[in-house]
């Protein structure tokens, strides 16, 4: 029974350092940094801004880099926000 609460605990903690990484941790980055990679991506990308952001988030989870992930996910909100305002 100890093992199985030892392993349990083990998946719990890689569960909360997966999630720390992939969501919380990114709400770090500042909102003028976001900003400023959102201008750089709509300068290079034009109306594709928001599929290369996309790109760039599947790509962070495809060589599991979380943070990566969440970055690049707020960046695309970021961008369908502009698109839908104006």
């Amino acid at each position: 029974m100890n093992a199985l609460l030892a392993f349990a605990a083990f998946v719990l903690a890689i569960f909360i350092w997966v999630e720390w990484q992939r969501r919380i941790r990114p709400l770090f980055i500042a909102r003028a940094e976001i900003i400023a990679i959102a201008d750089e991506m709509e300068a290079a990308y034009g109306a594709r801004a928001w599929e290369m952001a996309m790109i760039e988030q599947g790509r962070a989870w495809r060589y599991s880099r979380n943070f990566e992930q969440g970055k690049w996910r707020r960046v695309a909100r970021a961008l369908e926000r502009r698109r839908r305002s104006g």
